[in-house]
């Protein structure tokens, strides 16, 4: 299991196609991970000015960061997975 005590993360990006990348090739390794996405964009109830003036000059493609995490003890063989992430 991959709780927050023992993970490591691989990855943090804004990237879609880099994120979907590295989560295939994971994949291929038979390494297991956990995601995590932030919506940027997403008004919160605090400290939030998207309620006022909405995503107006916001660049849509940053509005995500993605992660990924794994286990600790995977984390040697994930790093050398996906330090070539061009396939």
């Amino acid at each position: 299991m991959i709780g927050f005590w023992n993970r490591k993360e691989v990855y943090v990006g804004t990237s879609l196609d880099e994120f979907n990348n590295l989560r295939d090739l994971l994949s291929e390794g038979n390494i297991k991970y956990k995601t995590r996405i932030v919506d940027r964009s997403n008004a919160s109830a605090v400290g939030s000015s998207r309620a006022r003036v909405g995503t107006s000059g916001q660049n849509l493609e940053l509005a995500y960061t993605y992660y990924i995490y794994v286990h600790k003890d995977d984390y040697q063989a994930a790093t050398e997975i996906t330090s070539n992430r061009i396939r």
